[in-house]
């Protein structure tokens, strides 16, 4: 009597093997989207990426757009863990904000294509409607991160209620503008952050001294 092979099962491979499987996809899609953006890459390019047969791709994912979708969630945790560490390690407003923006820095230094796919998804939500639709109001971590900081600075007297909105609005513009203006050089990103810490702790700029201050009158005589 021949013993006859069972026939090989479909699905998932082994917990192990499924879990590595997935990290190498999210990474190499994260990579190729931050590059080329959402509609120059193929399944075919993301299934190479990430060492598997197109087949084998969609054990993990059911399309293009649900890999995307999963590549900005685990973008997201990968950001937040690390700024959630910064910003506790700090108890001040100035302290929080420097924290984060070392972590940004770094962030930057080991793992580039993080911003390079940050970049990509506010290009791609323009272009392609379903993926705003699919990440839905995935902005509210960041807000609530923000305003956390701020109500920080509140509370320790940094800064005045009143002003909260405005500073919301400064710690947006500086994170955003470090990922799309200074994130592919590491040393423009490095100068970025210690322009920045300069600037909020006032040694960058002051106000000229009114004495020395001439007139548009008094400079033409």
């Amino acid at each position: 009597m021949t013993n006859t092979p069972e026939p090989r099962r479909r699905g998932r491979p082994p917990d192990t093997k499924s879990s590595e499987t997935r990290a190498a996809i999210l990474d190499g899609a994260r990579q190729l989207f931050g590059e080329r953006g959402y509609g120059a890459v193929t399944n075919k390019d993301l299934a190479a990426a990430a060492g598997v047969t197109t087949g084998a791709l969609y054990h993990y994912v059911d399309s293009k757009l649900d890999l995307y979708v999963q590549v900005h969630r685990d973008m997201r945790r990968k950001i937040y863990e690390r700024f959630r560490s910064a910003d506790t390690s700090e108890q001040t407003f100035i302290g929080k904000l420097e924290a984060v923006l070392e972590a940004a820095h770094e962030l930057n230094r080991d793992d580039p294509s993080l911003a390079k796919f940050v970049g990509a998804v506010r290009a791609d939500t323009r272009r392609y409607p379903e993926i705003g639709e699919r990440l839905g109001d995935a902005n509210a971590e960041r807000e609530q991160f923000f305003m956390s900081m701020v109500q920080a600075g509140v509370g320790t007297g940094e800064v005045r209620p009143e002003d909260t909105e405005l500073l919301e609005e400064f710690v947006r513009l500086v994170l955003v503008g470090l990922t799309d203006g200074s994130s592919e050089s590491l040393e423009q990103h490095r100068r970025a952050i210690d322009s920045l810490k300069a600037m909020v702790r006032g040694q960058l700029v002051r106000p000229p001294q009114s004495s020395t201050m001439a007139t548009p009158q008094q400079s033409a005589s």
